[in-house]
């Protein structure tokens, strides 16, 4: 329980609309969209600028007062939620696109300007911001910068680490880091900016973020395409790479199960394709005016052995009904019943074979279980999900969660890959990190957390055991 005194402190640092003590305001904030993590807390603070950021760690710093940073929540490892009545602090408020620079290819927004705002702001300009993700109409610039994001687009642009040029964060005692800098070359030293970039505040609250815009491709080519297994995939990717001159933006991989939950459960979705395939791949290269994407899109598809069948979209609608299929995947598993999901990585070659052992390995634990994998081929990060066996005991199969997640990532790891490829590791994670790890990385970890928050009162319990 809080000080009464901290409290009333914390409320006059946000100012007077920067705080609720309001159950129900603060209700939506203690609960991720899956529902898997529940949490508590009195009391919400919802800045609106910087410098009460800069107070209320001040006064949390001071009192030893331990508070939990939250953008959009939509992250999926429960890193954005307080457990044990932390304070919470929302950095919704700070919605400002301070500066946006169409020569220089950079745009300056604030931590809780939506990805999509932040498209939307670059767009005015003729400019693209290529980060997407499927929860982009809420998730944060803030969070995203925190998480790391990845999304659909790594293949062309990388994921957020990549993305961004500088940064503004406030530190554990208050101070404030202005690193907003555009330049694209500054060797002077340590980059600081990375320590925060992905460590899902833990290390400082972010407040804004210098990012890094590029061209708007005039023309764009989508296409769905079937395909009989996942090394035909792969071996697709490098054919289109080479064919549109590395101009491939995303490729997609979807199991048919996949696509036939979208169907049954998603409002205005269709089967684009004559006859069912075991794998698909939504494909799309974006280049400049006059860059004939479709015709050498189509030719090279046109050219392959390795598809049996594809559609290319012809117009905009066209393009997002493909789309669809795709970002709806996540959603479309929920009437199905219970949903274990891992977001790993493996290095590109070794997919094939990371699906075929995995895969096996969930079925022996579990006969009927249904595998639902998906995601971004053209970076090696594959949402390694499994459905509950039809009409099956769904609390039964989640009870087994960790049972097989320590399984999956036992394989994930002796391939060399990673157990989060873009989701962070939250609380889900801070201790199954700790199986693969090496102890040296562990304790430079903890070394930074200890050096730049002594008292652990920056998202404490997340990331890193300290």
């Amino acid at each position: 329980m809080t000080d009464a005194s901290v409290i009333a402190r914390l409320k006059d640092a946000a100012g007077p609309k920067g705080w609720s003590d309001d159950p129900q305001e603060i209700a939506p904030h203690l609960e991720e969209w899956r529902g898997k993590y529940h949490g508590a807390s009195s009391l919400l603070l919802k800045p609106d600028t910087t410098e009460a950021v800069s107070k209320i760690l001040a006064v949390c710093n001071e009192t030893r007062t331990p508070l939990v940073p939250q953008g959009g929540n939509t992250g999926l490892v429960g890193g954005q939620i307080p457990f044990h009545g932390e304070i919470l602090l929302s950095l919704s408020r700070l919605t400002k696109v301070r500066h946006v620079d169409p020569q220089g290819m950079s745009m300056i927004a604030e931590a809780g300007v939506t990805l999509t705002a932040a498209q939307d702001a670059a767009d005015k300009v003729d400019r693209l911001f290529p980060l997407s993700i499927a929860s982009e109409g809420t998730a944060t610039v803030g969070g995203n910068v925190s998480t790391n994001a990845g999304g659909v687009h790594v293949l062309k642009y990388g994921n957020m680490r990549e993305l961004v040029l500088g940064i503004e964060v406030v530190l554990a005692d208050g101070r404030v880091l202005d690193m907003l800098r555009t330049l694209r070359k500054d060797n002077t030293g340590y980059d600081l900016k990375q320590l925060f970039i992905g460590a899902e505040g833990t290390l400082g609250i972010v407040t804004a973020v210098a990012l890094k815009l590029f061209p708007k491709p005039a023309e764009k080519a989508t296409a769905l395409v079937a395909v009989r297994d996942p090394a035909a995939a792969i071996a697709l990717l490098a054919q289109l790479q080479s064919a549109t001159g590395g101009a491939m933006s995303a490729f997609e991989l979807m199991p048919r199960i996949g696509i036939e939950m979208v169907l049954a459960h998603i409002p205005g979705t269709s089967d684009p394709l004559a006859k069912p395939s075991p794998w698909y791949v939504l494909a799309e290269a974006g280049g400049g005016a006059n860059s004939h994407l479709d015709d050498t899109l189509e030719n090279a598809l046109g050219a392959s052995d390795l598809i049996t069948d594809a559609v290319i979209a012809q117009n905009e609608t066209q393009r997002a009904a493909l789309w669809k299929l795709r970002e709806a995947m996540s959603e479309a598993q929920k009437p199905e019943g219970g949903s274990i999901k891992h977001d790993v990585s493996v290095p590109i070659k070794d997919i094939p074979a990371f699906l075929k052992e995995g895969i096996a390995a969930v079925e022996k634990l579990v006969p009927g279980v249904r595998p639902v994998p998906f995601g971004h081929l053209g970076d090696g990060n594959i949402h390694f999900n499994f459905s509950a066996p039809k009409d099956g005991d769904n609390a039964a199969f989640l009870a087994r969660w960790d049972e097989i997640q320590d399984t999956v990532h036992d394989i994930v790891h002796r391939y060399g890959g990673s157990i989060s490829a873009e989701h962070g590791l939250g609380i889900m994670k801070v201790h199954e990190i700790e199986r693969y790890k090496s102890a040296a990385e562990l304790d430079v970890m903890r070394a930074l957390k200890r050096t730049l928050d002594p008292n652990n009162i920056l998202n404490p319990g997340k990331v890193v055991a300290v």
